[in-house]
């Protein structure tokens, strides 16, 4: 049965909620309607966020050496991935990060550690590193902990950053299917604390996984109560030595419903195409921006992404706009009414 994809543009413009069924029938929309849905989501897309794009850079400042046993990390303690492992990297390596990340016209750069949870030294060693930069270097910046107490969030807040990265990553059901050692609930409570500490929230999911339509739109409809400002949507790099290093990859039209249902859950958020894209999505890569309107460029935390300036051509092609600098960049408390940064309030 052909589906009016345009109605739930409606609804997703108006503030309403999709049901579970029409969330099916994104998920399940026949390759013939791909276009159409793809359509409905750019509608959603252009009312709220216009034509911009935000590029973002990340830094692994910390690889490895990490005792969880997320499947899909190659980070992870049960990984026999052949990766880079070493200890937090220095100052000036981060400043340098910042300086690149300003030059490929990024509006934020993501300093993620490896690990349960950063201690005491290492919040600290972050805490005069973000300082340092906010003082050489116009970036906003997000960080990326692990588990981290409101405590701990209030101090990186106080430093300078804005935002923190925890995503969620599947559904409750299936989280005990990729890791053991904490839980969804963990991660919740850490994104809760983040926010009570003045932290913005960067939240999102990796698909691919083995996870079920249901799954997928578990997470989806979690992330609209949970109302982070972004929402990077991975899509799984099965890398050899991980348990999943023998998970399909999908389909570039799985990706694009994926991140249409994404766009119609979550209509004002910020969604980030992120890791995979450049696999998965293969020749169709730029039709993601009609629904994402954030992308990262020049890699990921241990495998290679589209470098700055094909991403930038990209752009172009497509006739959008990078937009540098956002609220948080310039200094500003309270996030501006725009995409991806009206402040979120839901609670669990």
């Amino acid at each position: 049965m052909l589906v009016d994809f345009q109605h739930l543009a409606d609804k997703a413009i108006d503030g309403e909620v999709l049901t579970r069924e029409e969330c099916r029938a994104v998920l399940t929309c026949p390759d013939e309607q791909v276009l159409e849905l793809l359509a409905a989501a750019y509608r959603v897309r252009r009312t709220f966020c216009g034509r911009r794009v935000h590029l973002h850079m990340l830094i692994n400042a910390k690889s490895g050496i990490c005792p969880e046993d997320c499947h899909y990390c190659s980070q992870s303690s049960i990984s026999r991935a052949a990766i880079e492992r070493y200890p937090l990297v220095s100052l000036e390596r981060l400043l340098e990060g910042a300086r690149r990340a300003k030059e490929a016209r990024c509006r934020r750069y993501c300093i993620v550690i490896s690990g349960r949870g950063a201690n005491n030294r290492e919040i600290d060693f972050l805490v005069r590193a973000v300082r340092r930069i906010k003082e050489e270097v116009d970036i906003a910046i997000c960080c990326s902990v692990g588990l981290i107490s409101e405590e701990k969030a209030r101090q990186l807040y106080e430093a300078g950053v804005e935002q923190l990265n925890h995503n969620l990553n599947t559904s409750e059901r299936y989280y005990p299917s990729i890791c053991t050692t904490h839980t969804y609930e963990d991660r919740w409570q850490t994104l809760q604390a983040a926010r009570r500490a003045g932290l913005h929230l960067c939240s999102g999911a990796i698909f691919g996984q083995g996870e079920s339509l249901e799954d997928i739109i578990d997470v989806a409809l979690a992330l609209r109560e949970l109302e982070p400002q972004s929402i990077p949507v991975n899509f799984l790099l099965p890398i050899p030595g991980t348990p999943l290093e023998n998970t399909r990859y999908l389909r570039p039209y799985d990706c694009l419903r994926i991140l249409c249902l994404m766009r119609l859950t979550n209509p004002k958020q910020e969604i980030r195409v992120s890791a995979g894209r450049e696999v998965h999505l293969r020749s169709l890569q730029p039709l993601a921006l009609y629904v994402a309107n954030s992308v990262f460029v020049s890699g990921y935390l241990t495998t290679p992404g589209q470098h700055y300036e094909e991403t930038w051509q990209m752009i172009r092609d497509l006739g959008f706009e990078i937009e540098e600098h956002g609220p948080e960049a310039l200094g500003e408390v309270e996030p501006a009414p725009v995409c991806g940064e009206t402040p979120g309030s839901g609670e669990r």
